[in-house]
């Protein structure tokens, strides 16, 4: 028996189960990203899948779970199921790259979003948000939230992704510069809140007296909020990065997390079809490959303005 082709059709049947199937004549979009439990991932998927179905393609969303092996073979499946191109927002930036070039040499084109990989030459496009840029937002306002001073913590996002380090890096570049400002705890809570809330309650029995905690991203920020609600520590600063309506439900309502970081993901992933639809048509990449966003401060000046990962004007 073949097992990969048994494995090809299993998978595209998962594939058609938990996405979306819209009849259309321009051919087949896979859609792949991390877990929808996260909304930031849920935007992408959603803004990828919108506008595909806009341009008239037939569209297939799943989620790797930022799983390898499981990115691997859904990959495998969209070659498989011939599909005119690939979004992607990856799993490891050193171990997407060897699927993808067996999924350019089977003429599939990939996009990808929000995550770079560590080749270039191997996709059309990597659209990724200006990572270091929003970083650097995020830290100053932190900075200027804690007034300069305090003990903090920093929460950590996935080793394997490179945007876990460079916004790290950010963050560092501008706190470091604060001679008052002492960072006490330094984890990885793996982008999950919760294993956040879990990592928090921890810091919290040997660092009582922290007056602030900048996370990698929303989900963490969440859940270090939680623990230090269950804590009673309810004048800690918390800043986050992605922004999530739930950020911003807690700016808004004076909570703990005062701030975030907007990148627009479901912008990229609407870009990224558009992108992929006109070199479908055209057989050329519409821009260079490389491509950042920039990224923009919420607080509670613009807060309100927020929604789906979209700020009004």
């Amino acid at each position: 028996m073949n097992t990969t082709f048994v494995k090809s059709v299993l998978l595209a049947s998962i594939l058609t189960a938990s996405g979306s199937l819209y009849a259309a004549d321009n051919g087949l979009i896979a859609i792949i990203t991390p877990s929808h439990d996260n909304p930031f991932f849920k935007a992408e998927a959603d803004g990828a899948a919108a506008k595909a179905k806009e341009l008239g393609y037939t569209t297939l969303v799943a989620s790797h779970d930022d799983d390898v092996n499981k990115q691997n073979q859904l990959i495998e499946t969209a070659i498989a199921r011939k599909a005119k191109a690939i979004i992607l927002d990856n799993a490891g930036a050193d171990a997407t790259v060897g699927p993808l070039e067996k999924a350019k040499a089977a003429g599939v084109p990939a996009f990808l979003i929000d995550r770079e990989i560590n080749k270039t030459g191997v996709a059309v496009a990597q659209i990724v948000s200006n990572n270091y840029q929003g970083a650097q937002l995020g830290a100053e306002k932190f900075a200027k939230l804690l007034g300069g001073k305090g003990q903090y913590v920093e929460l950590l996002g996935r080793q394997s992704d490179t945007n876990a380090h460079v916004r790290s890096q950010g963050y560092h570049d501008i706190l470091d510069d604060y001679p008052d400002m002492k960072m006490v705890a330094q984890q990885t809570a793996n982008w999950s809140q919760t294993e956040a809330f879990t990592r928090m309650e921890a810091i919290l029995q040997t660092n009582p007296d922290i007056v602030g905690v900048i996370s990698g991203n929303d989900t963490m920020a969440l859940g270090a909020e939680a623990a230090l609600k269950a804590a009673g520590k309810n004048n800690v600063i918390v800043v986050g990065f992605d922004g999530s309506d739930y950020t911003r439900d807690s700016i808004i309502n004076k909570s703990n997390i005062k701030a975030t970081v907007l990148q627009p993901g479901w912008q990229q992933a609407q870009m990224a079809v558009e992108q992929a639809d006109f070199y479908l048509k055209n057989g050329k990449a519409q821009k260079d490959e490389k491509q950042l966003m920039d990224c923009v401060l919420i607080d509670e000046t613009n807060a309100s303005k927020l929604n789906k990962f979209n700020l009004s004007h």
